[in-house]
């Protein structure tokens, strides 16, 4: 705040001159002043005894000058000029960006009226002492969600040229009491009915359980990266299968549709907040696509805005009864329209099985209701099967869905499933694997929650032979056992804003993990999600969150949010718009000590170094392509050839096969010695459970580099220190079942 003296109004003790000085020099300067003026004076520190003390606060005065007319009589003319005089020595130089009145962080201009943002300081810049960026990372939000599902599902708008009244209202058929807001009955229970007031009452909404109105407001977004927030995965989000069935919409239900229009919409709001901050370039709203200026924009002290993709059928990939209705070059010019718009992570399959993959599913009455959803988009329901490993989907239950379950045909029925059967039958497809490699080709980042545990672990199979570190779990839809081989890959990991001792317990399970692997945590608030969010602990918790509190850098200070005529405390209203991320974060370190707000501070290096590695990725030569290759046997068959070449041959769609018997084995001349350190193995339902990779430079002396009595199949990958070889031997030893041993390819690289 700028150092300002002026004269005061007349009063019967006298004249009155008052001064806020920053710094103890200015304060004994000051003094001084009073001394030759011969006035009363008081100077007293002006920092409040409830607010937490921070460095920036030393040294900061109010003083107050008054003069006894009784005393040492003087013309006011004549201590008007030694004030102003005085004004001129105190004040800041005229380069000072306080004294100029334009802070980089306080727009030029902004709507009026307006949400409050209620946090005072600068944002923090820079990079700490080994030059990595800081702040807090939330892999998964929905901006625009409200464009989606048809346009009426999520009521309200993150911005309007119109301003916050046209923004921030309800849905046109949740007046005048919310009778008709069917899906916030379905959503939240109860009949639905609600005050769709928004500004400037806000009586109900937004709220911490209110699935259906807007909770990214702009301005509240503005108040979390205030709050120390730097990186922002902005998922664009749709399903047309809810909106087909919804009854309100305003528009089609193409999924790339909405996708396209949720895209620009983003590229809007920056442009938005750029014009209130001077021009384009200049707001705290970045949109980013690549790691690089992602970090110029976090170094810059703003909000790295990076674009993602949620939805059911991307690419139009959807099945009906088992058959894909996209292709390979649907798949293609999907990626790459999705790049040209700026997208660098996304899902391939959520809450529907597509031609891509299987979901994890949902449980309960939501699940029913999924699952009727699922057959009416695919013309089947979930299959399950045992799970193969300890990993499992979430339990589907049998609760009843009656509004969903009346949409289907008359005859049909969701089916029971068998509790010892958790695991989605569906896996990931052909098509779900040329996906993901097509995924790696353009550097983009793979989101596996949503993935059915099937279709993840062929996933991290897939990117594990390419050692591609592209890996993101953003709001803790995967089996958690799935963790560590996240972070072994160089993947990023985010845990869904749960409430804080819940958060806190996770963030605890998982700590030693990250310790491991030297990585910061992450958060995904999914808000707009349709998920649910933090409710109020109470005004009485024992570590309740204390108004006003500093950031977790310690250079802002931190209010009860205000919004028209409401103001939100997390204590007693809990996470009821993404402007509470910051006092929700507050309430971790309350909850659960600073350890766990200190990984979520390194979230956004975390997340960027996963993003940097992915780019810079270059898939190893396979030595093994083409190669000459023989085995101890070959499977008959007078329609194919199983010869020992198909397994070395770059296509997925052939395969070696041996006799049905143990002590088989493949070998690949590759031509010259090489140093070898890494062998993919993708095996065909025939598989190895015991088998070994042998090297040898001359092809009669081998050496055993890897072995293991456990393979389960799939696509395997042996590491080890490189050693020269030119010939490559897999040795089964024991069959995983009653046939041979069967490869669709071996690759062989050099580590």
């Amino acid at each position: 705040m700028p150092s300002i003296i002026r004269p005061g109004p007349r009063s019967r003790t006298g004249w009155i001159g008052a001064a806020r000085v920053r710094g103890a020099a200015g304060v004994l300067t000051f003094r001084a002043a009073v001394a030759i003026l011969g006035a009363d004076c008081v100077v007293h520190d002006n920092v409040s005894p409830t607010v937490p003390r921070h460095p920036a606060d030393r040294g900061t005065w109010a003083v107050t000058v008054r003069r006894d007319p009784q005393r040492h009589r003087r013309e006011a003319g004549v201590l008007t000029a030694l004030l102003l005089v005085l004004a001129v020595v105190l004040s800041p130089t005229p380069s000072s960006a306080a004294a100029a009145g334009n802070d980089w962080w306080t727009p030029v201009s902004r709507p009026a009226p307006d949400s409050g943002i209620d946090v005072t300081g600068e944002p923090f810049k820079g990079t700490d002492a080994q030059g990595r960026v800081r702040g807090f990372a939330d892999a998964h939000d929905h901006l625009f969600a409200n464009e989606a599902f048809g346009g009426r599902l999520i009521c309200g708008k993150v911005f309007s040229e119109a301003g916050i009244a046209d923004a921030l209202k309800d849905c046109p058929e949740h007046y005048p009491d919310g009778s008709l807001a069917v899906f916030d009955f379905i959503t939240k229970g109860g009949d639905g009915r609600h005050d769709p007031v928004g500004w400037p009452t806000f009586k109900d909404w937004p709220a911490h359980d209110s699935l259906t109105h807007q909770q990214n407001y702009y301005a509240w977004v503005e108040r979390a990266w205030r709050g120390g927030q730097r990186v922002l995965v902005n998922d664009l989000v749709t399903n047309g299968v809810i909106c087909s069935v919804y009854f309100f919409k305003d528009r089609g239900c193409d999924e790339m549709t909405s996708i396209r229009l949720q895209a620009k919409l983003t590229y809007d709001l920056q442009s938005y907040v750029d014009r209130m901050y001077g021009g384009p370039g200049k707001g705290w709203f970045r949109i980013v696509t690549d790691s690089a200026q992602a970090r110029e924009v976090v170094e810059q002290g703003k909000l790295a805005v990076v674009l993602g993709v949620e939805t059911s059928e991307p690419f139009g990939c959807k099945q009906v009864l088992d058959v894909p209705q996209c292709d390979r070059h649907d798949i293609d010019a999907g990626l790459d329209e999705l790049y040209a718009l700026g997208v660098r992570s996304m899902f391939l399959c959520h809450k529907f099985d597509n031609a891509l993959c299987g979901v994890r599913f949902d449980s309960g009455g939501l699940g029913t209701a999924i699952n009727v959803g699922q057959f009416l988009s695919t013309g089947t329901f979930w299959r399950t099967e045992k799970c193969a490993g300890p990993q499992h989907d979430n339990p589907i239950g049998s609760a009843a869905a009656p509004g969903a379950e009346a949409k289907l045909p008359p005859g049909v029925s969701v089916p029971g499933y068998s509790a010892d059967a958790q695991c989605n039958a569906r896996g990931l497809t052909d098509l779900g694997e040329y996906a993901v490699r097509g995924m790696m080709k353009r550097r983009m980042m793979l989101e596996i929650d949503h993935m059915g545990v099937k279709a993840a672990g062929r996933a991290l199979d897939i990117l594990e032979a390419g050692s591609y570190p592209g890996v993101i779990s953003s709001h803790s839809w995967m089996d958690m056992n799935w963790t560590e081989r996240v972070y072994g890959l160089g993947g990023f990991v985010a845990q869904y804003m749960n409430g804080s001792k819940g958060f806190v317990a996770e963030a605890n399970r998982t700590k030693a993990l990250r310790e491991k692997y030297g990585v910061g945590y992450g958060f995904g608030t999914d808000m707009n999600g349709v998920g649910g969010w933090p409710g109020p602990r109470g005004a009485d918790a024992p570590d309740k969150v204390v108004y006003p509190f500093r950031s977790v850098d310690g250079g802002s200070l931190i209010d009860r949010q205000t919004t028209g005529e409401r103001t939100w405390d997390l204590n007693t209203d809990g996470a009821a718009h993404y402007g509470m991320v910051p006092d929700w974060i507050e309430d971790i370190r309350r909850v659960g000590g600073q350890d766990t707000v200190d990984d979520l501070f390194r979230g956004a290096e975390s997340y960027l170094g996963t993003w940097g590695a992915a780019e810079r990725y270059q898939a190893s030569a396979d030595l093994a392509a083409g190669a000459p290759a023989a085995a101890s046997s070959s499977e008959w068959n007078p329609f194919t050839s199983y010869a020992p070449g198909r397994a070395v041959d770059g296509r997925r769609d052939t395969r070696w096969a041996s006799d049905w018997s143990d002590g088989q084995w493949l070998r690949i001349d590759l031509g010259s010695t090489h140093l070898v350190g890494r062998v993919t193995l993708d095996w065909e339902r025939a598989y190895g459970r015991s088998y070994r990779v042998e090297l040898s430079t001359d092809g009669v002396n081998w050496r055993t580099a890897w072995s293991t009595t456990s393979g389960d199949g799939g696509l395997d990958t042996a590491r080890f220190s490189p050693e020269p070889a030119r010939y490559v031997r897999v040795t089964g030893t024991g069959r995983g079942t009653q046939w041979g041993y069967s490869l669709y390819e071996v690759g062989v690289h050099s580590g």
